[in-house]
């Protein structure tokens, strides 16, 4: 079964994106429709990670893409199609476009060069987006996922980005869902078949290898 013993090679920041999902203020923030969620994404050090990610990648070339999930005021185009949609339009904190709800919380920082995709239905920011599309005209070989949740939008970014043929890497401690000990779980006993597990620091250790490594192939 794959591990994160698998991520050893130094990762090519050119061939390289970061990619956060629903870390928006209406999901993890203070005020979150979903406040166990949001406090297994702080509780858990995940939000941090994410936030210790997106620096050190973009500090070392790596493009970052964040995912938000929103609505239209009147609903239009949201699906309605399953249990979590009907019990998302009950929520008292609703994702509207436009809103705080859907502004990326902190500490992750957006920065100008970022790209920012939003999606109005679905349980991917991959699949029915421009994120895939992004991705090829990036030249990206290799997708870190992070964000949340666990229990539905990670799994599908995972599967949407390996079936379209990206490599993709998991940072364990950089996704959080609800409980704790499904999200662990999931990722040891799913996300490991399809994808490379790593830790934050795993991570953060090949990109800055990988950073170098691009830098005198380019003088060469």
């Amino acid at each position: 079964m794959p591990s994160h013993e698998e991520l050893g090679d130094p990762l090519d920041p050119a061939a390289t994106v970061l990619l956060t999902v629903e870390c928006q203020q209406g999901v993890v923030g203070p005020a979150a429709a979903l406040p166990q969620l949001a406090a297994a994404a702080r509780e858990s050090g995940a939000l941090a990670n994410i936030a210790r990610l997106v620096t050190a990648a973009r500090a070392n070339g790596v493009q970052i893409v964040h995912a938000v999930a929103e609505r239209r005021p009147d609903g239009r185009g949201a699906n309605r199609n399953a249990r979590l949609f009907r019990a998302a339009e009950r929520l008292p904190v609703q994702q509207l476009a436009g809103t705080d709800a859907t502004r990326v919380a902190p500490p992750i920082e957006v920065a100008e060069q970022d790209l920012v995709v939003r999606r109005l239905h679905g349980l991917s920011p991959v699949q029915g987006t421009d994120v895939d599309a992004l991705l090829r005209n990036l030249g990206c070989r290799t997708l870190i996922v992070t964000g949340v949740s666990a229990n539905v939008a990670i799994p599908n970014t995972v599967f949407d980005a390996v079936n379209r043929g990206y490599t993709v890497v998991v940072p364990s401690d950089a996704v959080a869902g609800v409980p704790a000990d499904y999200t662990a779980a999931m990722i040891r006993h799913t996300l490991a078949l399809v994808a490379t597990v790593a830790t934050t620091d795993e991570v953060l250790d090949c990109l800055r290898r990988g950073a170098p490594e691009r830098a005198r192939v380019r003088r060469g």
